[in-house]
């Protein structure tokens, strides 16, 4: 009889409604028998009991899992090596909740951003800086509103509109923004490092040892 193999490409960080974890849950599974994934699909890896808690899963209790409800097979795991399953809300924030969570995160960066600026220029002194320049240039002071504050505003306005590659709701170009993929990055810190710290405690959902 050939051997079937099935293959499995586990995420890092997944979320579930639910108070079980199936294996369904925790990436992908492919194999050339549909009945062998759908029995697969099935396997219950564990349990998550409160809302907001977190289970570190290692493939080897997967793979264990499924070689011993399916015996004969072989597993291949092209993902990650440890998944971190997070059991959240089943029903969705309300959406007065979303508006002022939004609005209040874009205050702060936005007047955040404001006196971050205004305190650089006002530590360089550019307002002294373009009056010497102005003065140099035309002979006569500037009174505050020429063309290089113009220009100035204008450059600082499209500079950071290209650096955050966003126009209101819209991209610029295809390419992640800088906090995506300082997001991206801080989750994979996360991650690891409750992968880790479950390692270390012996919290990890793993063969036995």
């Amino acid at each position: 009889m050939e051997q079937k193999t099935l293959y499995i490409k586990l995420e890092k960080n997944v979320e579930i409604t639910s108070e079980d974890i199936f294996l369904k849950d925790l990436g992908s599974i492919y194999c050339e028998d549909d009945n062998i994934v759908n029995k697969c699909k099935c396997i219950k890896i564990g349990k998550l009991r409160d809302v907001n808690s977190r289970k570190i899963i290692s493939v080897m209790k997967i793979i264990e899992l499924i070689t011993s409800q399916q015996p004969g097979i072989q597993v291949e795991n092209i993902g990650e090596p440890d998944v971190v399953a997070e059991r959240i809300e089943r029903e969705k924030t309300k959406k007065w909740k979303e508006i002022v969570k939004i609005s209040f995160v874009a205050g702060i960066s936005f007047f955040g951003t404001a006196f971050t600026i205004m305190a650089f220029h006002n530590d360089i002194g550019i307002i002294k800086l373009f009056n010497g320049i102005h003065t140099m240039i035309t002979g006569v002071e500037s009174n505050g509103y020429s063309i290089m504050e113009i220009a100035y505003s204008i450059g600082l306005t499209a500079g950071i509109v290209i650096f955050f590659n966003h126009i209101g709701g819209k991209r610029i170009t295809k390419d992640p923004t800088p906090i995506e993929v300082e997001m991206r990055i801080y989750e994979d810190e996360v991650n690891q490092t409750l992968i880790d710290s479950a390692d270390r405690l012996h919290l990890e959902i793993d063969t036995d040892k």
